[in-house]
């Protein structure tokens, strides 16, 4: 399978030499060398590494950085995004846009090939130029205008922020056009900032955030979303706001802690360790992860600088409570057929009394709606012994098909 897994994703690459490159590595293989791809200082192995690394930068970028321009069509309303990937990647990025907009008409184009989501069936066509795609629209300003609002002056770094948002990108973004300006102006917005947070005098109440924001009664997802994406972290050290992911009326809705260092740096859940783990488990209990929501219970990622590191923090039960509001109200305008707590704080936060996992393990009801408790996947990653992890693995296993056999019958 890890094989195969980075033929299909070496094959998206442009260099010319891919293909003599999977070649060899295929005849070493077949010629006896079965544990290949466990020596990383193998030249070959190496190479192909880098290759596949180079792919998986390329979708992350495309994720972040296709912005959609609004059009008129007989259809109705409608969507279209300019892009230019380094890499054969639109079959690889394709997924993350269905499952982000299932309910809009749009179409991504690119030099190689383009992408056309009319609501059922995803379609796939020629390529196309920048000029058959409107340079701009009037939502831009509006975008333009929420950029420079959630920008941070004093944790301004151009050379990161470079590393993050190519400038190659630049010219299909339309916040790009306000950096210049962010940039110049940062040191004296840093000085009004320490001014007027001398002049507080009062600490900010986290409960009267969380109701003035309950006040705006989102009737959307993409509404609420919007509301936690501006919010400021309730915990210490969060950043950015990791949302949920998957479609709205989803059999089975997946609630974790919080997100994690790597869920952080792609502002997707459960693209690290565990969440890697929790993939390998759903698709052994027959669960396809693109028909199902995961999220967290905490928004933000909550740690602790050492160095260079970001040291993962539990979240207090006070922490969890505050975001309680967007999870309830997230839950409710996905509405999934069973709502399955990946560990404590998730059984938490969604029942909003302390559960133990370890009782309470398996069907439940959280608020009136069908649930499911289970451990997190991290709980299996920290067990020292290695029967012992097999063991809850395998339990781990059972408790999904269980929860996706609930579905069914829902």
């Amino acid at each position: 399978r890890q094989m195969t897994e980075l033929i299909e994703t070496i094959v998206c690459h442009r260099d010319p030499e891919r293909y003599a490159l999977l070649h060899e590595l295929v005849s070493r293989y077949l010629r006896g060398e079965r544990r290949i791809l466990e020596d990383a200082a193998d030249p070959l192995v190496h190479r192909l590494g880098l290759l596949a690394h180079a792919i998986r930068r390329d979708v992350h970028k495309m994720h972040a950085f296709v912005r959609f321009r609004r059009v008129e069509t007989g259809r109705g309303e409608s969507y279209v995004a300019w892009f230019e990937p380094d890499n054969f990647i639109l079959r690889v990025a394709a997924p993350f846009f269905v499952a982000r907009f299932p309910s809009q008409l749009w179409s991504i184009v690119t030099p190689d090939g383009s992408l056309h989501w009319d609501g059922v069936h995803l379609l796939e066509g020629p390529g196309g130029r920048r000029e058959d795609v409107p340079a701009a629209d009037a939502f831009e300003d509006g975008w333009r205008r929420y950029y420079e609002s959630t920008f941070n002056p004093a944790r301004l770094n151009p050379v990161m922020m470079r590393r993050e948002m190519p400038t190659r990108y630049w010219s299909n973004l339309p916040e790009a056009a306000a950096i210049a300006g962010l940039i110049r102006t940062a040191p004296s917005r840093v000085s009004g900032m320490i001014e007027r947070e001398a002049a507080m005098a009062e600490k900010r109440n986290p409960e009267k955030a969380v109701a003035a924001m309950a006040a705006q009664e989102p009737k959307t997802l993409g509404e609420l979303n919007a509301i936690i994406a501006g919010a400021e972290p309730m915990v210490s050290g969060g950043t950015r706001a990791v949302l949920g992911e998957g479609p709205v009326g989803a059999s089975l809705a997946f609630v974790g802690e919080q997100p994690g260092d790597q869920e952080d740096i792609e502002g997707r859940p459960f693209v690290g360790p565990a969440g890697r783990l929790l993939d390998r488990a759903l698709n052994e209990a027959g669960i396809d992860r693109r028909a199902a929501y995961l999220t967290n219970a905490v928004k933000h990622f909550k740690f602790e600088p050492r160095g260079k590191r970001r040291i993962h923090q539990k979240p207090t039960a006070g922490e969890v409570r505050r975001y309680r509001w967007w999870l309830m109200k997230e839950i409710e305008l996905v509405h999934p057929g069973i709502v399955v707590a990946l560990g404590g704080t998730a059984a938490l936060a969604l029942s909003g009394k302390a559960i133990s996992v370890t009782a309470s393990r398996g069907p439940t009801v959280f608020e009136g709606r069908s649930g499911f408790v289970t451990v997190h996947p991290s709980y299996l990653l920290r067990l020292p012994d290695e029967v012992a992890k097999r063991e809850a693995y395998a339990s781990f296993v059972a408790d999904l098909r269980r929860a996706a056999a609930l579905a069914r019958a829902a």
